[in-house]
């Protein structure tokens, strides 16, 4: 995708945006899954129904990434909310403030990935049935990894997808996706399944000291995150289990199936930088591809991995790009 030239609209609200608070006119609270998991959401009226002229936008469905919480991109969504749009955003169930799924209160741990794709799918007919359309989907990282899951399984038809350094393929050695899925076969064999894959910190929870080098240039925003770990404790993770590399990996083999992002009708924008270290670029690109209505916005060395909390040029060309990719790929429904 070349680079937009569009100029960024005014906001409805010119207020400053906090990214250490919860909006006034946000609302947290929870939603079930179908075998009873509670699960954090929140969930932005749009500013057209809190009193400005004209029906809403339509509505935007954000999933985060792999340890990730929606508190870290409050000030998109509420970015979003003020163009217009309906928006919520929910945790992934075992992260964030919607409880564990290992033996610890900081793996990251699940059983396979079809559980969260299969979460993915029942918020996603609560949904839409409750907000006006058009109806959005959108993730970071992992989140992405799973929305393109939900799509390749037919799972969900949104009308359009925006996807920030989604996990379509992870970073690491350069070797065979089948031997590095038979490598953590063999390591769920040999010891406990939900043990860390990797180790961050002699500290449990406690953040690498280089960790902001591999997600974003802007070190204020880095610091949100920082924040709300020590506000919310709750939020707090760190590496992922054995078992989740290893079904992270299966996930990643349905992805590369003959077919599989080739039968995808719905437009994708996949946004990816070539200086990601978590998650591949390469897979990424050759993702835009092969989706029949694929776009790709791709960046250099100015943007790391959280492209939604870089610095703001970088961060404000990508908000531009989604809305001009909005516009075409699902313009604002006309009232009958």
């Amino acid at each position: 995708m070349a680079v937009s030239n569009i100029e960024e609209p005014p906001l409805s609200n010119a207020t400053a945006i906090d990214r250490r608070a919860i909006p006034l006119h946000a609302v947290e609270s929870s939603w079930n899954a179908a075998d009873g998991h509670v699960v954090r959401r929140i969930d932005w009226p749009g500013a057209a129904e809190e009193g400005s002229v004209g029906s809403p936008r339509g509505s935007i469905l954000f999933m985060p990434g792999r340890g990730d919480t929606y508190e870290k991109y409050l000030e998109s969504l509420e970015e979003w909310h003020r163009a217009g749009w309906r928006v919520t955003a929910s945790d992934w169930r075992g992260q964030a403030g919607s409880g564990r799924l290992g033996k610890d209160a900081f793996t990251g741990h699940i059983d396979d990935f079809t559980t969260w794709v299969d979460d993915l799918a029942h918020i996603w007919q609560q949904w839409v049935a409750e907000v006006p359309g058009p109806h959005i989907l959108a993730g970071h990282s992992m989140g992405g990894h799973l929305i393109m899951r939900a799509l390749v399984d037919q799972r969900l038809s949104p009308d359009a997808v925006f996807l920030s350094a989604p996990m379509l393929g992870m970073s690491g050695p350069p070797l065979p996706l089948p031997f590095l899925h038979g490598v953590a076969k063999f390591m769920n064999v040999v010891g406990d399944p939900t043990r860390q894959a990797w180790k961050w910190s002699e500290k449990p929870g406690e953040l690498p000291a280089d960790r902001a080098d591999l997600l974003t240039h802007d070190k204020d925003r880095y610091d949100d995150e920082l924040w709300w770990r020590d506000a919310r404790p709750e939020l707090v993770m760190g590496p992922a289990s054995w078992r989740w590399v290893e079904r992270a990996y299966a996930s990643w083999s349905r992805l590369e199936e003959a077919g599989a992002m080739e039968a995808v009708k719905v437009p994708v924008l996949i946004v990816s930088t070539s200086s990601d270290k978590l998650v591949s670029h390469d897979a990424n690109v050759k993702a835009a591809q092969r989706l029949p209505h694929g776009q790709l916005l791709a960046f250099g060395d100015e943007a790391h991995h959280e492209i939604l909390r870089e610095v703001d040029a970088v961060r404000g060309q990508m908000m531009r790009e989604i809305a001009a990719f909005l516009e075409t790929a699902a313009p604002k429904a006309v009232p009958a």
